[in-house]
């Protein structure tokens, strides 16, 4: 029989910096300026909060830098499923971009967030959500032929 843990703490110390992070958004996007990478974080991170629940909520808040995880965990988790497409679609809803840019935003931002989670909570995000994030986050999507 086999038994799940609790991670040791919840007091992880972030990978990175919100400085650090911002910059790689800002590289992996191609963005003009640093501004522009915060506001494509923020947006992205807030979707995100509407749509993880649970211990991996909590995991990746704790893993994020303090100031993006605050935007995160302030979110209230929506109770309807969304697909990954139908999240860029909800996302370019709300911050007035076309669904190409924001499908690029996502992508540059979710790239990096899923570097900060690392593999085994990425994995774990990825299964509770439906499909169709596994692409935003730079992975392939695995399914099993009927």
């Amino acid at each position: 029989m086999q038994t799940k843990t609790a991670p040791a703490t919840l007091t992880t110390i972030p990978a990175m910096s919100y400085g650090q992070m911002l910059e790689q958004v800002r590289y992996n996007g191609a963005y003009p300026t640093r501004e522009r990478a915060e506001e494509v974080v923020l947006a992205v991170l807030a979707a995100l909060g509407r749509r993880v629940t649970g211990e991996e909520r909590v995991e990746l808040a704790a893993r994020l830098p303090h100031e993006a995880a605050q935007v995160f965990a302030a979110q209230i988790p929506a109770t309807e499923s969304m697909t990954g497409w139908a999240f860029v679609r909800d996302l370019a809803t709300r911050t007035g971009g076309t669904l190409a840019t924001t499908r690029w935003d996502v992508g540059s931002v979710l790239g990096v967030v899923g570097r900060i989670a690392g593999p085994d909570l990425l994995d774990r995000v990825l299964a509770q959500l439906p499909s169709g994030y596994a692409i935003l986050f730079g992975r392939a999507e695995l399914t099993q032929a009927a």
